[in-house]
């Protein structure tokens, strides 16, 4: 495994198992499977509505609570503050645990104008030592300045749509000038086109991968925190084989020549689901 140092010095795993849209009864052979396969970081949500599948597996599983990175978010209907300290509670409730490393706010949703007082809740969490680290998801930079501008707790992680079809060149720039590092939900875009595009097929071949593997690898090399789901145990395992190769810089160009700004999921500005 590698680990990133966040802003904080928390280490966390470079390399993360996720569980969006994994039913809760799922999720518990999915993530009891993932720890086994050598995966160390969890990341779920309230709203994916499997925390309790999570908490299962953990209790189930012999790895030490100390080597797990445990990462939930708190959903759009509990913005505001005393809503978000009821609904860190109630995660933690779910998942089993007594804190967790990494609580994220889900979406700004702008158009409510609650995400900087949301937040405060969680510099609380923070301060408090019920949380190891803080940050969001989904927050594009006139967001993201507005926290700089008003809170006092930098972001430690930027959890965003990021694959090699939408790069986030400008978004991740600005996170690095400011030491947030930014990690990629639908790294794989969801099984989407990236995964057939001839020419990352053309660069696997190369390294006898598959192409989920080398863009796996790319996110690694692209300094992103990355998350791939999967409940297939194969592909649990072929996820988490990508430390035994490395693209070369001419490779990592041509990974680069990909982007497109091409999302699967809703640009966050627009965005505004309760």
């Amino acid at each position: 495994m590698q680990y990133v140092t966040l802003n904080n010095g928390l280490k966390m795993p470079q390399l993360g198992f996720g569980v969006w849209q994994v039913p809760d009864e799922e999720a518990t052979p999915a993530v009891t499977k993932a720890l086994e396969a050598g995966y160390r970081s969890i990341d779920t949500a309230k709203v994916y509505e499997n925390e309790h599948g999570v908490g299962r597996a953990l209790a189930k599983s012999d790895v030490p609570r100390e080597d797990l990175f445990i990462t939930t978010k708190v959903w759009n209907t509990d913005h505001g503050y005393e809503n978000t300290l009821k609904a860190f509670d109630a995660s933690l409730e779910r998942l089993g645990l007594d804190y967790v490393d990494l609580y994220l706010i889900h979406w700004p949703t702008p158009e409510y104008d609650e995400y900087v007082e949301t937040y405060k809740a969680l510099e609380k969490l923070y301060k408090d030592g019920r949380v190891k680290a803080i940050g969001i998801c989904n927050f594009n930079i006139d967001h993201l300045q507005r926290l700089l501008d008003e809170c006092e707790v930098v972001p430690a992680v930027n959890q965003v749509e990021c694959h090699p079809f939408l790069q986030q060149k400008e978004l991740k720039e600005f996170c690095e000038k400011h030491n947030i590092y930014l990690e990629a939900w639908s790294p794989l875009m969801s099984g989407g086109d990236v995964l057939t595009s001839e020419e990352v097929k053309v660069i696997a071949d190369q390294y006898g991968k598959t192409p989920a593997q080398v863009i796996i690898r790319w996110h690694l090399q692209y300094n992103n925190i990355v998350i791939p789901k999967s409940v297939t145990p194969s592909r649990i395992e072929e996820n988490f084989d990508v430390f035994d190769f490395e693209l070369s810089n001419e490779d990592m160009k041509k990974m680069a020549e990909l982007d497109r700004n091409q999302r699967k999921g809703p640009e966050p500005s627009e965005m505004n689901v309760r």
